[in-house]
């Protein structure tokens, strides 16, 4: 429902210090002051954060802890169902709580026991180049605050849940670690703003809305389905492409609706030999071939 890294809530801050999310009319939480205020101090979290210093707290809620809770119990009953093996042996190994908001610093320290990755806090829009590049640091960008306790079930931008829940878990395998950094390392080697766009959308076909086949049956790995609870119902009934780099990046998508289209890969191991070498290997005059053939 959203491309990482691209937030619908631009983050000001004024004169005086002043840290304010810009939240759009349509948001769950537009009319609530509250909410508003909570989302302006975890937004003045990450600003205040400094790469090296300890990941900030965020002093959650029992109605946000609730929202987490909620949410977790339902994507665990739809993990078992339609989750690829290795997230759900992933998930197994990093143990996120079910019934409380994990702080990113929780989280960190079992990523980084499990896989090396860590978390930095973001308080909103992160740079392509500077988000994908930190991938290739075993760095994740992580937005701290927590949907509307209004649409449990919905957001419209990335926030905790699909941080931790989708990202998180994905990340405690080394398998698809090495992916992300992999990722990271062609962010950091291309030039132009072309490619990357083109790394960007490899990145959203599979890591974010990627699926596997699995003993004849279709499995989802990609964070963005792994934690949207409509998304992960109807990603079958998508129009299903073979996993083929030319055409995640060359195709476009609506970011603020279910994904039509979707590349599925016949094994992890095709995976890794199709997006993991693209990653490994591209440079911009590959990247400009296929995007122009």
């Amino acid at each position: 429902m959203f491309e990482e890294a691209q937030y619908f809530a631009p983050v000001t801050r004024d004169e005086h210090g002043a840290v304010t999310v810009e939240l759009a009319s349509g948001h769950p939480g537009f009319a609530d002051p509250v909410y508003r205020e909570r989302r302006n101090a975890i937004a003045r979290l990450a600003l205040e954060h400094r790469r090296g210093d300890p990941l900030p707290e965020a002093a959650y809620t029992p109605e946000e802890h609730e929202v987490w809770r909620l949410v977790s119990a339902e994507l665990d009953a739809k993990h078992r169902r339609y989750a690829a093996a290795e997230y759900l042996d992933a998930k197994a190994r990093l143990r996120l709580p079910a019934d409380r908001i994990p702080q990113l610093r929780e989280v960190s320290g079992r990523l980084g026991a499990l896989t090396g990755f860590n978390y930095l806090p973001a308080a909103g829009l992160v740079p392509l180049r500077e988000f994908y590049g930190s991938l290739a640091d075993s760095l994740f960008h992580a937005t701290q605050y927590i949907r509307h306790h209004s649409t449990p079930f919905y957001t419209p931008e990335p926030d905790v849940l699909h941080e931790v829940l989708g990202h998180g878990n994905a990340l405690a395998s080394d398998r698809y670690a090495a992916l992300y950094r992999a990722a990271g390392d062609a962010a950091r080697r291309i030039e132009t703003e072309e490619a990357l766009e083109f790394v960007s959308k490899v990145f959203w076909f599979t890591l974010e809305f990627g699926v596997v086949d699995e003993d004849g049956e279709l499995k989802a790995y990609g964070a963005g389905i792994l934690s949207s609870y409509g998304e992960i119902e109807e990603f079958r009934s998508m129009s299903i492409h073979p996993l083929d780099v030319r055409a995640m990046g060359s195709t476009a998508y609506d970011i603020t609706k279910y994904q039509t289209d979707l590349f599925r890969a016949e094994s992890l191991g095709h995976l890794e030999d199709v997006a993991g070498e693209f990653f490994a290997t591209c440079d911009d005059d590959s990247i400009a071939a296929l995007a122009h053939v």
